[in-house]
């Protein structure tokens, strides 16, 4: 059976530059991979002539061979499975390692380079969280928090080594590496390497305390700034505050979580602050001037006009939160709310029923409520 034109294979035109070869090569080596087409004897042949033909494209020489013979310039020993163009294709278009190394082709680059190359052991990056109040988001703190670490063995300085001299052999279960690689089946799995941890080598005479390590156990005491402005569920990085690296690896990062607890009489949205303050009834209908606070521990005068209903707002400009990174701030809210008084009185009791009979008849004491009732009556008389 003839043989399906390479470029067509991978659906590029015969100009394709190496780079369209690639993501041409990647998106189809995905839809026909084995693994997401298990039992497909057809798409694992498809996933087969593919890398063949990507493995003869991205190469230079192969390439013009390809272009200027087709597929007579492989064949009776020229080809990619022959030592004219070098390497085998082992069932799988030259990848000398097998399907780990295709992977390795498709991925290499997104995961941290190709394989071989050694993964010191960093210290991992550690998370805390922090609490704060409201008042303190605005101004901004320093707090301490306390955590459990790993930090550099004294006792080797950090070698792993008892003697502290670093001396050290490759790690005879990776060779070096860092990383093994076990068949699973069609698949081969890559891990880092449980003897050595990744560092490729292995403490020659270790350390009694950390066992050769070069980290051990501990908790570290920190001061966090937190700056004025911030926001629940900020993320704070530490660069260099979370584990120590073993045997003089670099160190991991520590992330703080602000967390704000609520505030008994300010919320807040964004950069501004929101104040609810209950009106009596009295003060809403005469108006008046009030004193409420602010969230930067000022007082501050605001002026009620005769007539307020629950849901006004007046705003206080610039009395709001700073934004983080900017000379901007925020303004503050004071949403009314009129409280309808309760247990009254006899004598309360009688200036409130006097005053009903005064505005009872008349639309000008609740305008709202007379034109609501009016709106009924004309649904009703509708019907």
């Amino acid at each position: 059976m003839a043989k399906t034109d390479y470029y067509e294979l991978l659906g590029v035109s015969r100009g394709a530059s190496a780079d369209e070869l690639k993501k041409a090569y990647r998106k189809l080596a995905m839809q026909y991979h084995p693994d997401r087409n298990p039992g497909d004897a057809a798409a694992e042949q498809k996933f087969k002539d593919i890398n063949e033909a990507y493995d003869v494209l991205k190469d230079e020489q192969k390439r013009a061979a390809y272009d200027r013979f087709g597929h007579a310039a492989f064949e009776n020993g020229g080809g990619p499975g022959a030592g004219g163009f070098g390497g085998g294709f082992g069932g799988f278009g030259g990848f000398e390692g097998g399907i780990g190394d295709i992977f390795e082709q498709m991925f290499g680059e997104a995961m941290g380079g190709r394989r071989g190359g050694r993964t010191e052991r960093a210290g991992a990056d550690l998370r805390a969280a922090v609490e704060i109040d409201l008042t303190q988001a605005f101004t901004g703190t320093k707090t301490e928090i306390r955590v459990p670490t790993r930090v550099s063995c004294d006792a080797c300085s950090g070698t792993g080594s008892a003697d502290k001299s670093a001396a050290n052999d490759t790690c005879p279960t990776c060779g070096g590496a860092g990383r093994v690689r076990a068949q699973q089946g069609f698949f081969v799995v890559e891990r880092t390497c449980p003897t050595c941890g990744g560092a490729g080598r292995t403490v020659r005479n270790p350390c009694r305390v950390c066992s050769g390590a070069g980290t051990v156990p501990r908790e570290r005491t920190l001061s966090v700034t937190i700056p004025a402005g911030v926001e629940d569920g900020t993320r704070i990085r530490l660069s260099g505050e979370g584990e120590a690296g073993g045997r003089g690896a670099s160190p991991g990062d520590l992330y703080v979580h602000v967390s704000i607890r609520p505030h008994p009489i300010f919320q807040r949205d964004g950069a501004n602050v929101f104040c609810r303050v209950p009106l009596r009834m009295a003060q809403a209908a005469l108006g008046g001037e009030i004193e409420v606070p602010a969230i930067d521990g000022t007082r501050a005068r605001v002026k009620i006009p005769a007539g307020t209903q629950t849901g006004d707002q007046f705003r206080l400009r610039g009395k709001g939160f700073s934004v983080l990174r900017s000379t901007a701030r925020g303004d503050m809210y004071i949403q009314v709310a009129v409280e309808t008084p309760q247990n009254l009185t006899k004598r309360q009791r009688e200036l409130l029923e006097e005053f009903e009979r005064e505005t009872g008849n008349t639309a000008s004491g609740s305008p709202e409520h007379e034109g609501f009732f009016a709106k009924v009556k004309e649904f009703f008389d509708g019907l």
